[in-house]
């Protein structure tokens, strides 16, 4: 045997207290009361008894209560007013329920349960018993689980509504639904909360509210009162008919304590009647505020959808002034401007070339006169000017013919030139130039642009040429 399979008295009792603890955090306790013993340090050991079966307790003064004023059990009020804690009366022999965790003292290698509830084991504790066996059968057919349990409405618009048609839970259901929500329709299937005839009644309301087929959520409600006075809605055949309703069903039974087997197997449980009520419709204020945050959005968009539309709109604005036969022709005058700029500052330059040149016949001129004879000088003035003319006019002849070819080569780019002769430019309803018959289809819009105007017209029938 190795020695790590070896554990020590401590590490064993630690071992044995985790399991305990862990397995039973909180466990109710039925038996007699046996080796009662009251210390000077107020704490309470006892014992409790069952047959042959033993279990040691302690209840810790801390854990006390000097006087309970209500049933630790059911939160039902004492009548008579507020009784002595049960660690101060009870004796030797008393059948009790204990409430508590169970420990492992371990000094003693004993385990003990703490307690912390204790009760009387009356006709009370006896329904306890028997309403825990039953919640723990419910409980592991998955009847309460939660995975099962569908949402509530929304705002339900029709709620069939189980309970008796008087007393004080239906009128505090009626007036929070009247001032709640945006409105509903409630239909009362009346049934007994209470007694033997009550979750049959029940029962067979639930089925008519589920076979009608109008109702969005089927409510279950009733008043406060004593554990027997609730009895009906830990019905085992209730509980399950709550569980297999097609409606979502909400229950609202007695108060915050009470919780029974119908409210555990419901979708959704409300902590009193008014409560359900609440759970169903919001409040007035809140449609209001969400209707004003609605609006604030709504005006948010509306204003960047027009704002994006501006910008699309300009955007397809510039791009149609871009394309357009106006535009094209602007652009087509602006270089013609350009280029007679460009001609103007040509002639200019070979102009000044010219002249330069005449300049050094000039003084090539004056140098031969001064040198040369008279006769000689007039025939060489005579021949230099006739030269000098005959260049000027083999210059200057051929320059107004350039310019005439281009000023007519740029009127012949003009598309706007041929509307004077009685033509017309044709363009789709997009803006794009028709230039034959096979971009038509019979019913299209056209746009005609003429030398004085515009005019839209409509193709009627499509003629292809035969040739």
């Amino acid at each position: 045997m190795h020695d790590n399979a070896i554990l020590s008295v401590r590490e064993l009792t630690e071992r044995i207290k985790s399991l305990l603890e862990g397995s039973f955090p909180f466990v109710w306790v039925r038996g007699e009361v046996t080796n009662l013993a009251r210390p000077g340090s107020g704490h309470v050991y006892f014992s409790l008894r069952d047959g042959d079966a033993m279990l040691n307790c302690v209840w810790f003064r801390g854990r006390q209560k000097a006087q309970e004023a209500f049933d630790p059990l059911t939160g039902e009020i004492f009548e008579d007013g507020p009784r002595p804690c049960l660690a101060q009366t009870m004796q030797e022999g008393d059948a009790i329920l204990c409430a508590g965790n169970i420990s492992v003292f371990g000094p003693r290698g004993q385990y003990q349960l703490i307690v912390t509830l204790a009760q009387e084991a009356d006709q009370k504790g006896e329904l306890l018993r028997r309403l825990e066996i039953l919640r723990q059968k419910l409980a592991a057919e998955g009847l309460f689980a939660r995975e099962r349990k569908r949402p509530l409405p929304e705002e339900p618009e029709r709620v069939a509504l189980l309970t008796a048609p008087t007393g004080a839970a239906i009128q505090d259901f009626l007036r929070i639904a009247k001032s709640r929500g945006t409105g509903a329709s409630i239909r009362i299937y009346p049934v007994p909360v209470q007694g033997a005839e009550a979750p049959p009644r029940i029962i067979r309301a639930l089925d008519a509210a589920n076979a009608d087929g109008w109702a969005n959520v089927a409510v279950i409600i009733r008043g406060g009162g004593s554990l027997e006075d609730l009895w009906a809605f830990n019905d085992e055949a209730l509980a399950r008919a709550v569980a297999a309703s097609r409606l979502p069903v909400l229950t609202g039974i007695g108060h915050e304590i009470d919780t029974s087997l119908c409210d555990l197997a419901a979708d959704c449980r409300a902590a009193t009647p008014s409560h359900a009520a609440q759970l169903l419709w919001h409040e007035r204020r809140w449609h209001e505020q969400r209707l004003d945050a609605c609006a604030i959005a709504l005006g948010k968009s509306a204003q960047r959808h027009r704002e994006q539309a501006a910008a699309r709109l300009n955007a397809m604005e510039k791009a149609m002034r871009w394309f357009s036969p106006r535009q094209r022709l602007a652009r087509g005058n602006e270089r013609l401007e350009e280029l007679g700029l460009r001609l103007d500052s040509r002639l200019q330059f070979q102009l000044q070339q010219k002249r330069r040149q005449v300049s050094g016949i000039s003084e090539q001129f004056l140098r031969l006169a001064r040198v040369s004879a008279p006769s000689r000088r007039l025939q060489e003035e005579e021949t230099l000017e006739r030269r000098f003319y005959a260049a000027m006019r083999r210059l200057l002849q051929d320059k107004p013919q350039r310019l005439a070819l281009l000023a007519a080569r740029l009127e012949g780019l003009n598309p706007y030139a041929p509307l004077t002769r009685g033509y017309a430019m044709v363009s789709t309803e997009s803006g794009k130039l028709v230039c034959g018959v096979k971009t038509l289809a019979p019913g299209g819009l056209l746009r005609m642009t003429f030398q004085d105007g515009r005019a839209l017209a409509r193709v009627e029938e499509i003629l292809p040429d035969k040739g």
